[in-house]
């Protein structure tokens, strides 16, 4: 999971796609990267923080009304600090790309690339398998005549060849700004617009959020399949999207999306109440009676709210968050995560001792956290302590941009409820079931839906048995290599991939 924007207008948008980037830091912490425009490409990235990577030295020389930021969230590939994005190839002429997502074909891409074009990607980043097969496409097009339909017939095939989730956002330079999502729309991505003196500017962001902030108005979210253009006289055009059924993340509601964002018409803050709500029914038949209920900060907070007020509980803050700390859900390794839940989180004692906790997180994938804040709270003296979560059992992998690509990994996948409580130390643990989540998100059927697959192993793309075997061998290499590096003992293990089921 990443976050992009994009910016163009009459003036330079390097200072607002900064800001941009720094509403979406939520969504990737890794390394951060901006491409500018004016005759010249400039190009600024590195590992680290929005703060960390731009500084006005750097800002000074991104110059150019036109440009797209990145902040990354590693999945696939590594870390290093040459697969931060934005990418830029010059052929057949310049071109700035950025994406958020997973392709899953990315060998039978390369492939192609490699057979038809004779173009090898530099890097493991599959930013530049979408990159290169549109570019692929464009230059079997008059250049020196290139127009929109040109731009949205090479959208198409790029869309047709390349499988998996991603939203896009690209200088084309000397012609526009272009923005595309894969067919069945599983990322976010919107549209927006904002009035000065001297004209519109125009911009795309994977939240609405980033809107908020900037003083933009909000178009429309780009829709499975669409793309949409802005051409330089900064006319929008719009290439109609496929005839598929949308399969949106409903991962971006649970946890991943900030709160005050809009996305397909939903604010996420009201569907994290209305998860909280759901889990009533199944918390008043557990026959558990907490004194109090708690959210794990922050993405907690509203499904602890709406579940205090459906089961008439106090909610309260009882554990403090040291906001300078990141998300331990998307740092790369276990003992980081467990390092971050340690530092970030602090119990108001006062509340906690003695009483019945009902905590509430947005999910259980590993245990490790959930078990260190049961922990956290028994050591404030809590005399019970019940560990709820709004999203059902993650029981498969998720391959669409979400660092949980081995089975593995996922204690709901290999054990019991019952067992994962005994793990996690807690007195109880309740889920969200999946019908639930499933009838929440059922108006949505209309347009296709969301995707369910890490709670169901159903995965809208087909057929994934493959992919996630590549997958796992590529974790288990890296895994492999970090400890011969760190000189711990590697054990031999042999693990078997899951098999997952067919939409």
């Amino acid at each position: 999971m990443c976050g992009i924007v994009g910016f163009y207008g009459p003036d330079d948008v390097a200072h607002d796609i900064v800001f941009g980037l720094t509403a979406l830091q939520h969504r990737g912490q890794d390394a951060a990267g901006i491409a500018t425009f004016d005759d010249n490409f400039h190009l600024c990235k590195g590992n680290g923080l929005i703060s960390d990577v731009f500084k006005p030295k750097q800002l000074k020389k991104l110059k150019g009304n036109i440009g797209i930021g990145h902040a990354r969230y590693t999945t696939q590939g590594s870390g290093d600090s040459e697969l931060a994005q934005p990418f830029t190839t010059s052929y057949p002429f310049g071109l700035s790309m950025v994406h958020n997502g997973n392709v899953i074909n990315f060998r039978q891409v390369a492939k192609r690339l490699h057979e038809k074009y004779h173009v090898l990607p530099k890097t493991s980043n599959d930013l530049e398998l979408i990159m290169y097969t549109f570019a692929s496409e464009l230059r079997l097009k008059d250049l020196d005549h290139i127009s929109v339909v040109d731009i949205f017939d090479a959208v198409e095939t790029t869309q047709e060849l390349v499988k998996g989730a991603y939203a896009t956002i690209t200088v084309i330079a000397g012609h526009g700004l272009l923005a595309f999502n894969d067919p069945l729309g599983i990322r976010p991505l919107v549209l927006g617009r904002r009035e000065t003196p001297k004209g519109p500017i125009y911009a795309f962001a994977s939240e609405s959020t980033c809107f908020d902030y900037l003083g933009f108005d909000f178009i429309k979210n780009v829709g499975p399949g669409q793309a949409v253009f802005i051409d330089k006289n900064f006319q929008v055009h719009y290439k109609n999207p496929y005839n598929l059924p949308k399969h949106f993340c409903v991962f971006e509601h649970i946890y991943f999306a900030r709160e005050d964002s809009v996305i397909h018409g939903r604010l996420v803050a009201r569907e994290r109440v209305r998860l909280g709500k759901l889990l009533a029914r199944k918390v008043i038949e557990s026959g558990i009676q907490p004194d109090m209920v708690i959210d794990v900060p922050s993405s907690g907070y509203f499904a602890a709210s709406g579940l205090a007020e459906a089961i008439g509980v106090p909610y309260r803050r009882a554990l403090v968050k040291n906001n300078h700390m990141g998300r331990s859900f998307i740092v790369s390794s276990q003992a980081g995560r467990e390092d971050i839940v340690k530092k970030k989180l602090n119990p108001i004692r006062e509340f906690v001792e003695g009483k019945k906790i009902a905590v509430v997180d947005d999910s259980i994938v590993r245990g490790t956290t959930s078990r260190r804040i049961v922990q956290i709270l028994r050591d404030a003296g809590a005399s019970e302590v019940y560990f709820i979560s709004s999203a059902p059992p993650i029981v498969s992998p998720c391959i669409y941009g979400i660092d949980m690509a081995m089975s593995i990994d996922l204690i709901a996948a290999n054990h019991t409820e019952a067992e994962i409580c005994a793990y996690i130390g807690a007195d109880r643990v309740i889920y969200q079931s999946v019908e639930d989540l499933q009838e929440l998100f059922a108006e949505d059927k209309g347009n296709g839906g969301s995707c369910f697959a890490c709670f169901t192993g159903h995965y809208p793309t087909g057929d994934v048995t493959k992919y996630l075997r590549h997958i796992q061998e590529e974790r288990t290499s890296h895994r492999t290599k970090d400890k011969k590096d760190r000189g711990d003992v590697v054990p031999s293990v042999s693990a078997k991939a899951p098999e997952p089921t067919e939409h």
